[in-house]
């Protein structure tokens, strides 16, 4: 964000509130490169923070009201009270900073009153963690202006809670470990068990390579059932295996996990087992041989996710098939599913036929026409002023 669009924010800030903000804060959207719906089940995953930031300018107040307003949408002022959060009354993208607030009470950390003026250009609804990146703008706020002294581990748990038990999403801490652990040039290497992180050199364009996200315009949401429902399948088949999570299947043992398992619980334990090895995989590729090599993996996981978890749709899979058949190395859904958005790894000399195809191909099957657009490996969360 430059200095003149920082100083855009606090202008319209002042325009809203009528003084100045105390400070400017942001944190980015996330791309997973490769580990859906891992995160849960204790496994892997190995996201990166994109370019695509929500910035928020906060002012603290000297009572308890809370007053929130966003420069998208039509929503207007949304006005609540320290002393009485309660997630039934949240309504839109304001549940996400409430939810924070919530959770940062829940810790005994007092929260005072606030002005937020919301900015954000990560996508609603495409799977790049718009949500996310609302909490953790506002998770960095709040840990400054309070002094909580959160670390980042803290922090990405206390946004987890305020997604499961003030959202009523039941999401995991890839997320926001992405968008608060995040690094320009790499991907956040993430072991869910223990919340350790190594950071991965991802440098596409040094490969001669894009990441292109092709937003499908198919709207998800994580608080819906089939989210929900795909994780009870996890919990259940970890039960019947007699383990603590998924983490701890190997693919070695999948086919004894066969005859325990109803048929579609052992397909949603495939995926999950499969996609962890196939992060690990991955990651590998990307030490020894960088970018280029890691195109089988992508679809691979697009398969896994499309066959055994069925958390795909047919405009993902167009978007995936597409491209790849235009000159993609490899491509994938990324995010919860059931809509959002694929990803197609592109070189970029192929970068314009790949995207003139999709949008032609959704176009011949009367889809609503995407959203195109490349993503870097940025920063993670901070405060800009």
């Amino acid at each position: 964000m430059t200095a003149t669009s920082t100083a855009h924010l606090a202008e319209q800030f002042s325009t809203a509130f009528g003084r100045d903000p105390d400070g400017i804060w942001q944190a980015p959207g996330r791309v997973n490169l490769i580990g859906e719906h891992t995160d849960y089940n204790e496994g892997f995953v190995l996201p990166f923070a994109i370019d695509r930031t929500a910035r928020i300018a906060v002012g603290v107040r000297s009572d308890s009201t809370v007053r929130l307003l966003s420069t998208y949408g039509d929503q207007g002022m949304t006005t609540a009270d320290t002393a009485h959060l309660e997630a039934q009354s949240a309504k839109g993208w304001t549940k996400y900073p409430l939810g924070v607030m919530w959770s940062l009470q829940q810790r005994g950390i007092d929260i005072p009153g606030l002005d937020l003026l919301l900015q954000s250009s990560v996508p609603l609804g495409a799977g790049l963690s718009s949500s996310h990146a609302i909490e953790c703008a506002v998770i960095s706020a709040l840990n400054d202006i309070t002094g909580a002294g959160l670390s980042p581990e803290d922090m990405v748990l206390a946004t987890q809670r305020a997604e499961n038990d003030f959202v009523g999403a039941p999401t995991g801490i890839m997320d926001q470990s992405a968008s608060l652990r995040g690094s320009a040039g790499h991907a956040v290497f993430l072991d869910c068990r223990d919340q350790s992180v190594e950071l991965v050199p991802f440098e596409a364009e040094t490969a001669g390579l894009v990441m292109l996200v092709i937003d499908t315009k198919v709207s998800h949401s994580h608080a819906d059932g089939g989210y929900a429902s795909r994780r009870a399948s996890c919990e259940l088949g970890a039960e019947v295996l007699g383990v603590k999570a998924l983490r701890d299947v190997a693919p070695g043992d999948l086919e004894e996990a066969s005859g325990l398992l109803d048929e579609v619980t052992f397909r949603r334990v495939r995926h999950i087992v499969t996609e962890n090895d196939r992060v690990l995989q991955t990651v590998e590729q990307l030490r020894r041989h960088g970018p280029s090599a890691i195109g089988p993996l992508l679809y691979a996981s697009h398969v896994s996710m499309r066959d055994d978890f069925e958390i795909s749709c047919e405009e993902l899979d167009l978007a995936v098939e597409t491209s790849r058949a235009n000159g993609a190395i490899g491509a994938r859904m990324t995010g919860g599913g059931f809509g959002g958005a694929a990803i197609a790894l592109t070189p970029a000399a192929e970068e314009q036929r790949v995207r003139t195809a999709v949008e032609q191909a959704f176009a011949r099957a009367g889809f609503t026409a995407p959203d195109i657009f490349t993503v870097t490996p940025a920063a993670g969360a901070m405060r800009l002023a």
